[in-house]
């Protein structure tokens, strides 16, 4: 009997064109995913500023409640920047009026900075994506 041996080589591995193949998938997706994930994150922030609002709101309606005033010297608002930063709160307000404001810090571009008044008037540059 006679013994045949081969001469065949059987390497694994990748070639060139599967690599590149694999690497316009993974760009593709990552094309699709990236502006997904940045509009999550700024809503995310939004929300911040949306809450810091709510907070300062329910303050002055309390103290009005409590003193048909909602400047009275005896009520106590918490302006100034939010917990992460992202939003500084300003409060202009009167007897009778407020409006709040939320200076986004974070470069917003679609909605600005965000801003409530009295009788429920919100205000940003699109009021119905920030809000």
């Amino acid at each position: 009997m006679k013994k045949t041996i081969s001469t065949q080589k059987h390497e694994s591995g990748f070639t060139l064109i599967e690599i590149m193949i694999v690497v316009v998938i993974v760009a593709i997706l990552a094309s699709i995913a990236l502006p997904a994930y940045q509009d999550y994150v700024m809503r995310g922030n939004r929300a911040e500023g949306r809450a810091a609002i709510a907070t300062v709101a329910q303050q002055l309606e309390r103290c009005f409640t409590r003193t048909n005033s909602y400047n009275d010297a005896s009520c106590n608002f918490a302006t100034g920047a939010t917990e992460n930063g992202l939003y500084v709160i300003g409060l202009v307000n009167d007897a009778g009026s407020y409006t709040i404001t939320a200076t986004q810090q974070f470069g917003d571009g679609d909605c600005g900075n965000l801003s409530l008044q009295q009788d429920g008037t919100r205000g940003s540059n699109n009021n119905a994506a920030c809000w």
